[in-house]
């Protein structure tokens, strides 16, 4: 079977964070499905990741011949034949200089010493931003859509739920309840997954994801294009939100234009702001650089990374980023900037010890069944010992 290797670059990987203190780009998820899962859909292979080197603990050893596919570029059936067509040596590139793949050695790879060059002028999505992830959800989860679904037949919508729009731009996976739901597919598609839950009163505009175990609370209000990963649970007002998996939003407050990690929680009536009162360009912070980017966007809300949370009555400002394991509590807004293993808020953070998250994710976890894995605690520890990126 084909070896298959899912690069990130270091500035690509480093422009995702807080998404990729604890992954690859490739297991971002963007629509329905991680990169990874996307690629694994149009080339079958043994798959493993060429991240951040801190990472390597999570994924199989690189091999020495592979085919090398960039790891933050999701998919078309029209690029996903370029490169599983390359011969040996040979590179894909796209019109602007981006290698897409390339099929070889590592150490020509890494040289990038390649014996023929094809350029690839069609489109395609790139994620090189946390940002990227929200912005790109609606049309990920068209493509994603029409994927999963074609040729199957959707589970029947029950009767005591409203839908607005074309019933084949629905797809009810089995095991999946919903009752007395509206649903609005006119904007694009609803998926909702495997044992996923859809409570009484709750209103969707699509396109909206509801994967495998995940809940909505009563009465909740969601606008498109909003990702909900495996075994997340919401309530309130969202809007354009990705949560990668086993996350929780589970009361009312608002989230827009936003990217959650795993294993977060946002306490009872936590909002989040996704615009300046001034209408300003939103400026976001550069972990490289440590200073803040602008970005060209007037909309970007809370961008978290995993096993963060915040308590009750939080108040999050316009493009704020928190990273890993972080507590965030008390009145007032925090800073826009909330670094990793820290407690506190607006009156200010202390640190605490990797030790006290790994024992609040291992009680997380527990109440899902899972558990944390020693790859995980090695990468927490690594981040916490040696903080990611080096400034």
């Amino acid at each position: 079977m084909k070896n298959i290797v899912l690069f990130d670059t270091q500035e690509v990987h480093c422009a995702c964070l807080p998404i990729t203190f604890t992954r690859a780009v490739s297991d971002v998820r963007v629509g329905i499905r991680t990169i990874s899962e996307k690629w694994q859909g149009f080339i079958p292979g043994e798959y493993t990741a060429l991240t951040a080197d801190y990472l390597a603990v999570k994924y199989p050893e690189v091999p020495d011949e592979a085919l090398f596919v960039a790891g933050y570029v999701c998919p078309t059936r029209e690029l996903a034949a370029a490169v599983s067509g390359l011969k040996s040596g040979e590179a894909l590139v796209a019109t602007d200089g981006t290698l897409l793949a390339y099929n070889g050695s590592r150490t020509n790879f890494e040289a990038r010493n390649f014996t023929h060059e094809t350029c690839y002028d069609s489109e395609f999505v790139a994620i090189k931003a946390s940002y990227d992830i929200f912005r790109n959800n609606g049309v990920e989860t068209e493509r994603d859509f029409e994927m999963l679904t074609a040729g199957r037949k959707s589970q029947p919508l029950p009767a005591s739920c409203t839908l607005i729009g074309d019933a084949a731009r629905l797809f009810i996976e089995e095991g999946a309840k919903l009752e007395c739901v509206i649903l609005n597919v006119k904007n694009g598609p609803i998926y909702i997954g495997k044992e996923a839950e859809i409570m009484e009163g709750v209103c969707i505009r699509a396109p909206f994801v509801a994967c495998e175990h995940a809940t909505v609370n009563m009465n909740a209000k969601i606008y498109g294009a909003t990702t909900l990963g495996p075994y997340c649970k919401v309530g309130g007002e969202l809007s354009n939100v990705v949560m990668i998996g086993y996350s929780n939003k589970g009361h009312d407050g608002y989230l827009g234009n936003a990217v959650i990690g795993e294993w977060c929680n946002l306490g009872a009536d936590t909002n989040c702001s996704n615009l300046k009162n001034n209408y300003a360009e939103i400026k976001l912070w550069d972990y490289v650089t440590h200073r803040f980017r602008a970005t060209g966007m007037q909309f970007c809300g809370l961008l978290m990374g995993d096993h963060s949370r915040s308590g009750i009555n939080t108040m999050f400002n316009t493009a704020t980023v928190v990273g890993v394991g972080a507590n965030v509590y008390g009145p007032g807004f925090p800073r826009t900037v909330i670094d990793s293993f820290v407690q506190g808020g607006a009156e200010g953070f202390k640190p605490v010890s990797v030790a006290q998250v790994v024992d609040m994710a291992t009680r997380m976890m527990a109440r899902r069944g899972k558990s944390l894995s020693e790859a995980d605690r090695a990468i927490l520890t690594a981040l916490h010992d040696t903080p990611y990126p080096q400034a």
